[in-house]
C-alpha cells in the first residue's frame, strides 16, 4: 500500500492524511526520504532510513502477512457502495494510483469508510498458506476520525480485466503528475470478485512510514487480469511489494 506522509488541512488524524498522500507536489516530494523496493533502500532498510519511518521495523503489527490458519468467525459482510468516476490517475513513483473522487462507501458492520483510492503491487504483497498471486489491488478507505480501511483484491493471470484495460492505457507518461480525465469513466466495481468473504486482522501501512493500525480485508476469492495486462504492469513496476511481515500475536479471522 503506497502512501507519503503530508500535511494538509483535512482535519483528520494523520493516518487519514497518508492515505490523501497523492496530492503532494513534486517540489514536497524531493524532500521526503527515499526508499525503493531492492538495494541499500529497500524493504529490509527501511526502517533505518530515516526517523519517520522507525515503525517499519519496531512495529509488532506489520503488513503485508502470510495468512495461515485463520479463524472462523461470524463476520459482517462487506457491503460495498461504489460509483463511476472520472479517471484521476497518478504514476507516484511506486505503484500506478487511482483517486477516487466523494461518494463511495465501504461498510462493515456499524462502521462506515469512504474509499479515498486504489493501486496496485506486482507480484501481490499478500500470501495465503505461503502462496503469492500474479498482482493485488489495495482499495484505500477512511472513516470519519481517520481510521484506515484496506480491501486486497488478488489477481491471478487469466481473461482480462476491462477495467484494467482502461487504466493501463492511460499510465501517465511522467511520474509524480496527477492526470485527470473527465471523459474516461471508471467504477471500482468492476475489479470485484462475485464473491466477498475475506480474511480481517490488523496491520499498517505496507510501505514507509509503515503506520500501524490499519484494518486488512483481504477477499478471498480471486480475479483476473491477463498476461498482457500483467507483462504491461510489469514494465512499468516489475517489482513493487513489500516481503511477509511476521504475525506474532495477532490473529487472523475468517469469514464464514
Amino acid at each position: 500500500m503506497n502512501f507519503r506522509l503530508i500535511r494538509n488541512t483535512c482535519g483528520l488524524a494523520i493516518a487519514f492524511c497518508i492515505a490523501l498522500a497523492p496530492v503532494i507536489s513534486r517540489a514536497q516530494e524531493s524532500h521526503a526520504p527515499h526508499w525503493t523496493y531492492e538495494g541499500k533502500e529497500g524493504p529490509e532498510q527501511w526502517g533505518s532510513l530515516d526517523p519517520s519511518f522507525a515503525t517499519c521495523k519496531m512495529g509488532n503489527n506489520q503488513s503485508p502477512i502470510n495468512i495461515t490458519h485463520p479463524k472462523p468467525a461470524d463476520l459482517p459482510e462487506l457491503k460495498f457502495d461504489y460509483n463511476a468516476v472520472p479517471l484521476s490517475i497518478v504514476d507516484n513513483g511506486h505503484t500506478i494510483q487511482i483517486n477516487y473522487a466523494p461518494g463511495s462507501t465501504l461498510t462493515v458492520g456499524n462502521k462506515s469508510y469512504a474509499l479515498k483510492q486504489f493501486h496496485f503491487h506486482h507480484p501481490s504483497e499478500e500470501e495465503i498458506d505461503g502462496k503469492g498471486f500474479d498482482m493485488v489491488a489495495h482499495l484505500v478507505h477512511a472513516d470519519a476520525e481517520g481510521h484506515l480501511a484496506v480491501v486486497a483484491i488478488l489477481f491471478k493471470a487469466g481473461a482480462p480485466n476491462p477495467l484494467l484495460e482502461t487504466l493501463w492505457r492511460n499510465i501517465p507518461t511522467e511520474k509524480g503528475k496527477t492526470v485527470e480525465i473527465s471523459a474516461v469513466s471508471v467504477n471500482i466495481n468492476d475489479l470485484l470478485p462475485s464473491q466477498h468473504g475475506y480474511y480481517t486482522y490488523s496491520g499498517s501501512l505496507t510501505t514507509p512510514p509503515c503506520t500501524e493500525g490499519v484494518t486488512w480485508y483481504v477477499l478471498k476469492s480471486t480475479t483476473s487480469l491477463s498476461n498482457e495486462q500483467l507483462a504491461a504492469f510489469g514494465k512499468v513496476y516489475p517489482h513493487n511489494s513489500r516481503p511477509t511481515q511476521e504475525l506474532a500475536h495477532r490473529e487472523v479471522l475468517e469469514s464464514k
